[in-house]
Formats: C-alpha cells, sequence, structure tokens
C-alpha cells in the first residue's frame, strides 16, 4: 500500500471513530511506529488531524475556525521550506529555543526523528508532545497559564522560568515584519511581551515568518530589527528590503 493510500484510509478510521492509536495502527497496516508518526505529522501539518500522545484525533469543523486552527492550514510549504532552514542553523552543543508558531511545530516535526542530540526549550505544547517521543532531544519545558487559542504558555509564571535560560540560538514567530518601519509585531501583547523577553536572553535571536508577512504592521510591536541576527522567510526579498535590514545588522535568510 503506498503512502497516500495509508493516510487516506487513516483519515477513513479517525472520521469514523473520532480518534486513532499509533500503535493499532502499525499493526492494521504492517508497517512500524515510526512510519505511522510520520503519516500523522505530514496530516497535521496539512490540517486534517490534530496529534495527540500515542495517536491523534479530529479537529472539530466549526462555522468559526479557531485562530489558532486558521494559522496552521495556511502557508503549509512555505513553513516548511523555513523550518528545514532554521534546521540547518542549529548546532547540537547549543540550546535552541521553538517560539509559539506553526513554524516550530513543522521544525519539531523534523527534529521528530532526528539522531542529533539537539537541546531544546520551548513553551509550545505541540513542539513538547512531539519531542518528548525523541531520546535523543534534551527537552526543556516552560508552562505556565496556557493561551488556548496559540496552544501554548506566555504568561508572568511562564516568564520567571524561561528567564533563567540563555539560549543560543531562538526561533520566534512574528505576524508582521516591516523592515521600513524598523517593527517586528505580534497579534497581542502578551505573546509579544514574551517574544521581547526571548529576544533579549538568546545570543542568537531569529525571526521566522512567511514572505506574506513582509511589509505588515501587527497590533503589538514587540522589537526592533537591531534586536535580532536574522530574518528566516520563504522567499527571495527585494534588494531594497534587503539591503534596508543589513544596515539594521539584520541578515535576510532566503529560503528558496
Amino acid at each position: 500500500m503506498f503512502m497516500e493510500e495509508r493516510q487516506a484510509k487513516i483519515l477513513e478510521m479517525l472520521n469514523r471513530d473520532g480518534k486513532v492509536l499509533v500503535k493499532e495502527l502499525a499493526e492494521i497496516f504492517g508497517v512500524t511506529e515510526d512510519s505511522i508518526r510520520k503519516d500523522l505529522s505530514s496530516l497535521e501539518l496539512d490540517g486534517k488531524l490534530k496529534r495527540t500522545y500515542g495517536g491523534a484525533v479530529t479537529i472539530e469543523e466549526k462555522l468559526q475556525m479557531t485562530e489558532a486552527n486558521r494559522r496552521r492550514i495556511s502557508d503549509v510549504e512555505a513553513k516548511r521550506k523555513i523550518a528545514a532552514t532554521a534546521v540547518r542553523l542549529m548546532q547540537p552543543q547549543d540550546l535552541i529555543f521553538l517560539d509559539i508558531s506553526t513554524i516550530s511545530i513543522a521544525i519539531a516535526q523534523i527534529l521528530e526523528k532526528s539522531e542529533t542530540p539537539y537541546k531544546i526549550l520551548t513553551n509550545m505544547v505541540d513542539v513538547l508532545v512531539m519531542l518528548a517521543r525523541n531520546p535523543k532531544i534534551n527537552l526543556f519545558f516552560a508552562g505556565g497559564q496556557i493561551n488556548r487559542s496559540r496552544d501554548g504558555f506566555a504568561d508572568v509564571f511562564n516568564m520567571e522560568f524561561i528567564s533563567k535560560f540563555r539560549p543560543d540560538i531562538a526561533f520566534i514567530g512574528a505576524s508582521g515584519v516591516d523592515i521600513k518601519k524598523n517593527s517586528l509585531s505580534s497579534r497581542d501583547s502578551a505573546d509579544g511581551l514574551h517574544k521581547s523577553r526571548m529576544i533579549e536572553l538568546s545570543k542568537s535571536p531569529y525571526i521566522m515568518a512567511e514572505s506574506r508577512k513582509i511589509g505588515i504592521e501587527g497590533t503589538y510591536s514587540f522589537a526592533t530589527l537591531e534586536k535580532i541576527s536574522g530574518i528566516i522567510t520563504d522567499a527571495k526579498l527585494s534588494e531594497s528590503l534587503t539591503t534596508a535590514a543589513e544596515k539594521l545588522g539584520t541578515k535576510i535568510i532566503s529560503a528558496e
């Protein structure tokens, strides 16, 4: 059975039963549990299910999708490109921070099966669930009061814990990157304050943003470009924008 056929069958079972288990699927299809986890990761990134510990559940369809689910199923290919580029910047001896971002999910999908002993710090639930399965990953999780719409923690309790770390490299999402206005922005102030703090604490902070977000200004400006090492995006920017960013000490890294 081809992978596409197996994934279609998995979705049929999921729609019928409401949940599926990795162990049971591996037995049914006669493949390894790792193959099933890879199937579920791919289907989740495509917005077709929600992974849980040991399996997956359906994503409830409502008249109004939650903001978190809208972000998950948009710009999937762009996020994969950015994630692959970010992983190439990682070094095993470094402490790496992964922010609350759907691109962090794409990074975790790559690291989930990695044999490299990375050290990861995160405040995102999905990243925790995925990387906890890999015994090679030295994983630190910063909890607190969950922000359900963003699937992670960005409150005072979380900030107190996470402020004790000094990441070598941080990958941080942004809802807006306005190079001309020298502004990096988020959708809300609590998330923005958390991003700002992690930029201060990290030796090499990078912003991850799809090219459609370049030139956009969000609700809350959390940092300026001088504070970061670079911006990772999925498409090549214009020469004028690249030059403007470099004058501020920020490198533009295209995932093309």
